[in-house]
């Protein structure tokens, strides 16, 4: 486990790079409206990482399972149809999405100043959204393969493109929000592109006898029973997030500015300890496929082990480092922006220790299948912090809706946590 997540906790960190260095450059060289613009569309955008990620966490299940069963051919199968029709869906939803991003952003109320500046970065993103998608792909057949450093070594490159184009298009060309979408959209298509080819190499280095499927519906329904519940998941959350910065837009610019800042580091540490949770879940169906269920409790064991020493670093960093690490964002500038940030990230950041296990759990509940369980926890996480942000800023403005979030991941962290110990038992008496 430590082997194989490590990598991935690193691919993360260049990950959240793309979306960190889009709001810290907007910020330090276009100004506070224009990391408010990147900001406020970021909920939208993460419907359609939702979306990717996933069918990334589908395809990984069902093929750890074959790998791990050493069905290599079915395996072949199982990439061959999830390739196929993620390329068919990703286009669907770029042209759903590129119809509909303007109406998103004045269902969360956007602000006037900063509606067409946000529009335009969203309309560029959707754009390329097919190779975030295909990429999530790749990284996900990578890892079910047991290889969690290919994947890590595009992405950095693709990062650190991201980060020198942004500064060529931003600070040079000065071509503001519309210079940050373009980066990350031309770093993103080289990395898909790469990724799709040493994937396809690697699969015909796999010696398989007779001949080889290229789609099954069969084959497609049983990734989809495992990918649907994922995405539900994972965008029933982003949507949620949409209504949560509605509530944040009716504050003003100011506060959305340090709320964009804020929770782009409270995501960076959330997606870090969900990577490592998408780990366990690949060595759980290997493992699940393979009838070991005491190396799925080791793996949990040595999951949450992981996450909380990962959790102590975001923590101490978010919690006594908060001005420091907001500063990346802003200049010296508007105050209520630094210490809306600063509230945020001081509120939150104690209770990592709490959703690292929560997301542990997740983990093995997805690898073994209990779809329904891990919904059911997910879903009390997000009506909480939806329904609570709503309810809180009537009495304490804007610190009720941070105040939402630690309340949501204790209630779903016992449910999570419930469940896990449940099918454990299960296991055991099987």
């Amino acid at each position: 486990m430590w082997r194989f997540s490590l990598p991935l906790f690193i691919s993360v960190i260049f990950q959240q790079m793309y979306n960190m260095a889009d709001s810290i450059i907007a910020g330090k060289f276009a100004g506070e409206a224009a990391l408010s613009a990147v900001g406020v569309s970021y909920p939208i955008t993460m419907i359609f990482m939702a979306i990717a990620i996933g069918s990334n966490i589908g395809a990984s299940v069902v093929i750890s399972q074959l790998f791990g069963a050493r069905n290599y051919r079915r395996m072949k199968t199982a990439v061959y149809t999830v390739f196929i029709s993620s390329i068919v869906l990703s286009a669907l939803l770029t042209v759903i999405g590129l119809i509909i991003s303007e109406p998103l952003m004045r269902l969360i109320q956007t602000p006037a100043d900063i509606f067409n500046d946000s529009a335009l970065y969203l309309q560029i993103y959707i754009g390329g959204f097919i190779f975030l998608f295909i990429y999530n792909i790749c990284t996900g057949v990578f890892q079910s393969l047991g290889d969690s450093k290919t994947p890590l070594y595009f992405l950095i490159g693709s990062s650190i493109g991201n980060i020198i184009l942004d500064l060529v298009f931003v600070a040079v060309f000065h071509w503001d929000v519309a210079g940050v979408a373009w980066a990350t959209f031309i770093a993103q298509g080289a990395a898909c592109i790469l990724a799709v080819i040493s994937l396809l190499k690697r699969l015909k280095a796999v010696e398989t006898k007779g001949r080889i499927v290229k789609f099954s519906f069969s084959m497609l329904k049983k990734i989809t029973a495992i990918a649907v519940p994922s995405i539900l998941q994972q965008s029933f959350v982003s949507v949620g997030n949409i209504f949560i910065q509605g509530a944040v837009n009716s504050f003003g610019s100011s506060v959305i500015a340090g709320y964009s800042a804020a929770v782009k580091l409270n995501t960076f540490a959330i997606t870090s300890f969900t990577t490592l949770g998408n780990g366990l879940s690949s060595f759980t169906a290997q493992n699940h496929g393979a009838l070991k269920p005491e190396r799925i409790r080791q793996g949990f064991r040595a999951g949450v082990i992981m996450a909380i020493a990962v959790a102590a670093l975001f923590f101490i960093t978010m919690f006594f480092a908060s001005g420091a690490v907001v500063r990346l964002f802003m200049n010296e500038g508007s105050e209520m922006a630094m210490d809306t940030a600063k509230e945020f990230l001081r509120i939150v950041s104690p209770f990592y220790f709490v959703v690292t296990i929560k997301l542990m759990a997740d983990g093995v509940l997805r690898g073994i299948g209990a779809m329904g369980q891990f919904m059911t926890s997910t879903f009390t996480d997000l009506l909480l912090r939806v329904v609570l942000c709503f309810v809180l800023c009537i009495p304490f403005g804007e610190t009720g809706i941070w105040l939402s979030w630690p309340i949501g991941w204790v209630v779903s962290t016992a449910l999570s946590v419930i469940f896990y110990l449940h099918s454990m038992r299960r296991f055991k008496t099987a």
